[in-house]
C-alpha cells in the first residue's frame, strides 16, 4: 500500500494534484483544505501521505497535508453511503477542528452543508464520529484543553510532569480512563521510545487493553 509519496508538484486543483515522483506522475484526490496549504507549481521535495482505493473500475490515490486529516478520511469511507467523494466534500468544507466542533455540537444542519450531504446523511456522520476524536491517537491531538470538563483537565498529584505526558494524561482522562490508570500506564513510557504525542497515546493504550 502506498502511505506517501514525495515529489515535484506539477498540477493544483481544489480537488486533485499531480506529484512528479521520479519521473512517474501520480495523480491524487485531494481535499480544498489541503490543495488551499500547498506550495507553488514546481516545488520539489513535496510530501502528500496517501490513501489508495482499489475498486473494479480502477485504483484511485487521495493526498492528505496531515494525519488527522488522513484519520478522517478513513473513517468517514468506513460509513455506510459515504464513499471517498463525499469524504473529501466534507473535508473540502471543514477542516479536522472544524468537524470536531460540529460532531461535538451535534450540529447535523452545518454537517448537511457539506455537498453531497443530506440531513439523513449528515445525523449518520455526527453518530458514527462521536467519540472517535478522543479514542483515536491520530486525532485527539485537535481537540483543545478548553473543551474539556474541570474534571477531565485535572491531574493526579501523581501523575507525571513533563509536558509530553501532561498531555497524554488529558486525553486519557478525557477517554474516561482515572487517573490512577493513565499514572500506571504511562509507567515505562520513555524507556519504551514512546517519545511523541501519539506514540505516547497508543503505548499507554496498549497497557490499558485498548490499543
Amino acid at each position: 500500500m502506498i502511505v506517501q509519496l514525495t515529489g515535484t508538484l506539477v498540477e493544483v486543483t481544489p480537488s486533485q494534484v499531480v506529484l512528479d515522483v521520479q519521473g512517474v506522475g501520480y495523480l491524487l484526490g485531494v481535499s480544498g483544505n489541503t490543495a488551499a496549504t500547498l506550495p507553488q507549481v514546481g516545488t520539489e521535495h513535496v510530501t502528500l501521505l496517501t490513501r489508495m482505493a482499489v475498486r473494479d473500475d480502477g485504483v484511485t490515490l487521495f493526498g492528505f497535508g496531515t494525519r488527522e486529516e488522513r484519520a478522517l478520511f478513513d473513517r468517514l469511507v468506513a460509513i455506510s453511503s459515504v464513499g471517498p467523494k463525499v469524504a473529501l466534500s466534507v473535508l473540502s468544507t471543514y477542516t479536522p477542528q472544524q468537524l470536531y466542533e460540529v460532531v461535538t455540537a451535534e450540529d447535523a444542519t452545518l454537517m448537511a452543508r457539506v455537498p453531497g450531504v443530506g440531513k439523513k446523511m449528515a445525523s449518520r456522520i455526527i453518530l458514527e464520529l462521536k467519540g472517535v476524536f478522543t479514542k483515536d491517537p491520530q486525532l485527539f491531538g485537535i481537540i483543545s484543553p478548553d473543551l474539556f470538563t474541570p474534571d477531565q483537565r485535572g491531574v493526579s498529584a501523581q501523575a507525571p510532569a513533563s509536558g509530553l505526558d501532561d498531555d497524554v494524561t488529558t486525553a486519557l482522562l478525557s477517554m474516561g480512563f482515572t487517573p490512577r490508570e493513565v499514572e500506571l500506564a504511562l509507567q515505562g513510557r520513555e524507556e519504551a521510545g514512546a517519545t511523541s504525542l501519539e506514540a505516547a497515546v497508543a503505548y499507554a493504550l496498549k497497557r490499558l487493553g485498548n490499543g
